[in-house]
């Protein structure tokens, strides 16, 4: 197929090549279905003969050596209009430095890779920040004029809709200003984010499989939680992003210009790692102190008041570890009268904390809560489990035991 080509046929549908005019100054390519008897009284009964012709449709990412076709089927991939140039890209790189901050190589890591390698999983990455001016809109912008109509915009309504055939073939998807107050959204865009296939549906079609690449990019001034995680999570990447000093009216057209030259960086940049997992990045290389403010604000009220409760006892008795049977914990839970049971303790000690108890009865000191506060300890016996404050501090923020 030619570039030039205006008219396509796929399968018995006859699709012409419009380009739209945008306000930004832009034209974005689309198909769109064009009649047949149309097409004759343009252009004439033999011009339907040189129309191009493709058995139906395909998407297959590529930046470096887009093709139109595949064994006879459309590529509905949009091609990147950026004409590759040889030059610094000074503006690109400190903007970049200002969003990832410390994790400015693994930023650099992340762009080449959606650059040069579409189809490689990637973290989810999560922009925070309560301060305003941030960048973190104009960053989704810069990405949008980089990937062009491969990048689509979603707000929270749209992506728990049914209906996903305006994203499921987007390289980007971005939500801003996101807030997803129910697990059964996390576990969706755990799974989308990890999956090499998603269900493609449209209004009044049937669902259809198709091969899905998208890697998702959240945006919130929701710092604490935006999304609900657990602590064992290891596909969010979370940054903070820091305040602009200055704010520039015209930086998103600053980086714009350096759209060829920083893409051709890109391409010749040597990777800072190597693939580690599914998502190229280990967990300990994305983890942040965004991503342990977002899981502590996440646990459950049980989980952060037992946690309370041990390192207050641990504190009176100037302890570094305290033994415990869940009988003992569910006692001292039951003081603040929070509902609880036994089972959700051994969840918690067991699956959560991932605690072992003794294989047999032994002998140990169990702490006891009195009625007016004070805390001492008794003799006795069970599987009791060890817990150490030095878990507890690390894993919990220390101003809920002050």
């Amino acid at each position: 197929m030619k570039k030039q080509d205006i008219y396509i046929r796929v399968g018995t549908q006859y699709y012409k090549q419009v380009k739209t005019p945008s306000i930004s100054g832009h034209i974005v390519e689309s198909l769109v279905p064009w009649n047949i008897e149309t097409i004759r009284q343009d252009h004439g009964k033999t011009y339907l003969a040189a129309i191009p012709k493709f058995d139906g449709f395909t998407c297959i990412p590529d930046h470096l050596n887009f093709r139109y076709s595949y064994h006879n089927f459309y590529n509905t991939y949009a091609p990147l209009s950026h004409i590759l140039g040889e030059g610094e890209c000074p503006v690109s790189l400190n903007f970049i430095k200002h969003i990832f901050g410390s994790h400015y190589e693994l930023g650099l890591d992340y762009l080449q890779l959606l650059y040069v390698k579409p189809t490689q999983i990637l973290p989810i990455l999560c922009l925070v920040s309560r301060e305003r001016s941030t960048g973190k809109s104009t960053f989704l912008k810069w990405l949008k004029l980089i990937f062009e109509n491969n990048l689509t915009y979603l707000t929270n309504d749209s992506f728990t809709s049914q209906f996903n055939s305006d994203w499921a073939n987007k390289l980007l998807i971005c939500i801003d200003e996101v807030l997803f107050n129910k697990e059964e959204l996390t576990e969706r865009i755990k799974y989308l984010s990890t999956t090499n296939f998603n269900k493609l549906e449209a209004k009044g079609k049937d669902k259809r499989e198709v091969e899905f690449f998208g890697k998702f990019i959240l945006c919130s001034n929701n710092e604490e939680n935006f999304i609900k995680i657990d602590h064992h999570e290891t596909r969010f990447w979370v940054i903070q992003v820091p305040s602009i000093a200055k704010e520039q009216t015209e930086f998103l057209e600053a980086l714009a210009v350096e759209i060829p030259t920083f893409l051709n960086y890109l391409k010749k940049r040597k990777l800072s790692t190597k693939h580690q997992t599914r998502m190229w990045f280990s967990a300990d290389q994305i983890e942040t102190p965004a991503l342990k403010k977002l899981v502590q604000n996440n646990r459950n009220r049980v989980e952060r008041e037992l946690a309370g409760i041990l390192v207050m006892v641990m504190e009176n008795h100037d302890l570094d570890h305290l033994d415990l049977c869940p009988l003992d914990a569910f006692n001292a839970i039951s003081k603040t009268r929070l509902r609880t049971d036994l089972t959700q303790i051994r969840k918690i000690l067991k699956r959560d904390w991932k605690l072992e108890n003794q294989s047999n009865s032994n002998n140990y000191r169990k702490f006891v809560i009195w009625s007016d506060g004070s805390t001492n300890f008794q003799d006795a016996k069970g599987r009791y489990f060890t817990v150490n404050k030095s878990f507890l501090v690390e894993n919990f923020e220390e101003e809920k035991f002050s």
